[in-house]
């Protein structure tokens, strides 16, 4: 036998290194997160097949990542969006109905439980720089607010004030970074649309390389006009895609310079289409088919893509999942379940269990075509407060069922859009088409929308009263009304209060 000192120093050593394995195995499972979302972009980048503009960082992601191909938002709108990410809930449910500012005033219930609070609460250290755009401050409570620049668009800068940030290994991080571009400035002149300040292009950025491009160059989408003003603003808006492109490249390069690349989960993506009128703000596929690149130094197939269907409500519920957070407590209240409650919110406000309406992806960036992935639904409700038009759709890998709550209403246009060159030049020539829709049919909308994705990707031929297809019409309204009772819908009463 040994010396029963040495058996127990033996023994004591054989307890430590298990303990250190279990605690390296638990923090293997808890590294950092990155969440990258840029302001009104489309599918426009280089790795998604856009030939002309010049996003080098963005595609180098996805070359070392996994593009998916099939993403959407829920909500074609900054605030309700961006509320729908932090929370892993649809607006509807989660109170940001439209935007935040304070003369809109649009905010979510205090009982949400969103995604930096949680991570909070379960040893992460947590920071956002750039854009926020969703209220009140204290449910989508960050630690630490990283100092931005030049109007969220200085993202090099923004990037180089993270450094600090990225570096200390004291606990894995979250970071929440957000940048304005593309978002349109504000400044739109519709009588010359080839002067840069549109989408922010007059100022010059610290750090950044302005990329120009030739109008004759572009790819017009078929939603919109072929004139010499819509070209004209495509080139500003790709001006601005290319400028956060080098935000994230350098980002990038300090969390490699931190040591902390292949210690980080990376998610790029954005929070609705492309600030031109038949994009953002609609659900047609241009405002809800998105960018989404991820990242993770955990996963085996890089440069692949993915083809499941993802929705915005799945990024709460990923990165929890990433970071090794089972469970959430608490219990989700709509407004005041006493004061003239249907149905909706006294469900909301008896459930035990606070549930996410998404739910993870997490480990799907290693397969290409995975099972049980093949629709999405989406709610948007409001824009800005005089932008009341609530849709809800389903979107199915064929068909795509849209319901206008408020159809007898003409379809309101944010002002950024409204003013737009794109638009202003449609409404000074009377054109009688946008793009390949009739201008009247995009201002005044029928109750449902039933499109043929396969046969028509452009939406403008209507299904709703062909006989052909009344036995999928009344199978997708079945499933999208199931949707809105699962997920607690106040225009739920619409069906019975018309």
């Amino acid at each position: 036998m040994g010396h029963p000192m040495k058996m127990l120093s033996r023994s004591l050593t054989v307890l430590f290194l298990a303990v250190f394995a279990s605690f390296a195995s638990g923090a293997e499972g808890r590294k950092n997160v990155v969440l990258f979302v840029v302001d009104d972009m489309s599918l426009n980048a280089g790795c998604y097949g856009d030939q002309v503009i010049k996003t080098p960082n963005i595609d180098r992601l996805a070359s070392e990542g996994t593009r998916f191909t099939s993403a959407f938002c829920t909500t074609a709108s900054c605030s309700a969006s961006r509320s729908v990410i932090l929370s892993g809930l649809h607006n509807h449910a989660n109170g940001q109905f439209g935007h935040q500012h304070s003369y809109h005033h649009f905010g979510a219930f205090n009982s949400v439980k969103s995604l930096p609070v949680i991570l909070g609460d379960n040893g992460y250290r947590t920071a956002r720089i750039g854009k926020f755009h969703v209220a009140p401050e204290e449910v989508f409570k960050f630690q630490t607010l990283l100092p931005t620049a030049q109007g969220n668009r200085g993202s090099v800068k923004m990037a180089e004030n993270c450094r600090s940030f990225v570096a200390d290994t004291s606990k894995p991080f979250f970071l929440y970074f957000c940048v304005s571009d593309p978002h349109r400035s504000g400044e739109e002149i519709a009588d010359d649309p080839a002067k840069p300040n549109a989408f922010g292009n007059a100022v010059k950025y610290e750090g950044v390389t302005d990329v120009t491009y030739d109008p004759k160059s572009i790819f017009v989408p078929a939603y919109l006009p072929d004139t010499p003003e819509s070209r004209a603003e495509i080139c500003q808006y790709y001006r601005a895609i290319s400028r956060l492109d080098q935000g994230l490249g350098r980002l990038i390069a300090i969390l490699k310079e931190a040591g902390q690349y292949e210690n980080t989960l990376i998610i790029f993506t954005a929070d609705n289409g492309m600030a031109f009128p038949g994009s953002k703000t609609t659900l047609y596929e241009p405002g809800m088919h998105l960018p989404l690149i991820v990242r993770s130094p955990e996963q085996k197939n890089r440069g692949g893509t993915c083809d499941a269907m993802i929705s915005w409500v799945d990024f709460t519920p990923t990165i929890l999942d990433y970071a090794g957070v089972k469970e959430v407590k608490g219990q989700l209240v709509m407004g005041d379940p006493e004061a003239g409650a249907g149905p909706a919110r006294k469900r909301a406000a008896t459930e035990g269990k606070y549930t996410f309406h998404g739910r993870s992806f997490l480990g799907l960036w290693d397969q290409t075509n995975p099972a049980g992935w093949d629709e999405v639904f989406a709610s948007h409700t409001f824009h800005e407060i005089t932008m009341y038009y609530p849709m809800r759709v389903l979107r199915t890998r064929q068909y795509k069922l849209m319901l206008n709550v408020a159809w007898q209403l003409p379809f309101p246009f944010a002002s950024d859009l409204y003013d737009s060159a794109t638009w202003q030049s449609t409404l000074k020539r009377s054109d009688s088409m946008f793009g390949q829709r009739r201008t009247a049919d995009f201002v005044q909308r029928p109750k449902y929308e039933l499109y043929d994705l396969n046969a028509d990707p452009n939406e403008v031929n209507n299904l709703v009263n062909n006989p052909k297809y009344a036995t999928v019409l009344a199978d997708l309204q079945a499933r999208l009304k199931e949707y809105q009772k699962r997920t607690s819908d106040p225009w739920l009463l619409k069906y019975t209060y018309e």
